[in-house]
């Protein structure tokens, strides 16, 4: 497989690689974000591609509910909560992957209240209120978002549960970034982040200011969160002075949504019993 060089700065364009037989370098600023770098990618037809339209998806959650909150920049954002049995200052923050906040997302946020017990789970929506059905929406939606409102809505949700809550959060693909983001915006609150292949925060200096652990399921087929981008986070977490665990399967990426013809059974068992293992005691 051909390499080409990159710009020394900007390693993680090499998540752009697209072709197994030639790697095509996007051009990144020194100012682009890794979400922004994210989005980017929904301009590349082959990782639209690679995302199938998903199967439809019917879940009717007997827990959660439907809420709004303020946000920090004086709007209303759309979440999907579930209360714990008995009160408790434990809470997941889940971010949704790039067709939005559906109901595949909540149930898979009800598996996680189920099997973690004592917590809290607030599903944000980082579309506000809107959900793709196909590819091209979702890739049209992931590309519309504004780094400023995912903030305040971030921010908000941080509000909402309260000075006295641990955070804990997570979030695949689109949401594994965000979810990493979010776990930086907690700040002293936050106790643990959980990314399902996302592109990681570039910046050590940003990834010094997390309080909790961070666990990371990666595929290595993935071929834009690929290898060689995990490999940079792994030596950006060790310069920073966090704790990164770290699960490398060999998968696709979006291996653990069933909607999707790459979908690896063993290895979404395997992610989801290190997921449960890490959040649990982080979230007594």
């Amino acid at each position: 497989m051909k390499t080409l060089s990159l710009f020394a700065l900007m390693i993680f364009c090499s998540a752009f690689a697209f072709s197994q037989s030639k790697k095509v370098a996007v051009c990144c600023s020194q100012s682009t974000s890794s979400t922004q770098m994210f989005a980017m990618l929904a301009s590349d037809k082959k990782f639209v591609l690679s995302h199938p339209n998903p199967k439809p998806y019917h879940f009717q959650s007997s827990i959660g509910k439907a809420i709004t909150y303020k946000t920090a920049d004086g709007k209303d954002a759309n979440a999907f909560e579930m209360k714990a049995k008995k009160s408790t200052n434990n809470w997941l923050l889940v971010i949704h992957e790039w067709y939005g906040l559906n109901d595949f997302i909540k149930h898979e946020s009800e598996k996680l209240y189920d099997d973690l017990g004592d917590v809290n789970i607030l599903d944000l929506d980082l579309y506000d209120g809107k959900v793709a059905t196909n590819r091209d929406d979702a890739g049209k939606y992931m590309q519309a978002v504004k780094e400023d409102r995912a903030q305040a809505i971030i921010k908000g949700a941080i509000a909402y549960v309260g000075p006295k809550a641990h955070i804990a959060t997570i979030g695949w693909c689109f949401g594994g970034g965000w979810s990493l983001q979010a776990s930086i915006l907690a700040g002293k609150q936050d106790v643990a982040c959980v990314m399902y292949y996302g592109m990681p925060e570039q910046d050590v200096n940003k990834l010094k200011t997390l309080n909790g652990d961070v666990l990371g399921n990666f595929g290595n087929k993935d071929a834009w969160i690929n290898p060689k981008v995990v490999a940079k986070f792994e030596t950006d977490m060790k310069a920073a002075g966090k704790k990164l665990e770290l699960h490398q399967f060999d998968a696709d990426h979006g291996f653990a949504n069933p909607s999707n013809p790459i979908y690896d059974s063993q290895a979404t068992k395997d992610a989801y019993g290190y997921t449960l293992a890490f959040l649990k005691p982080r979230l007594k």
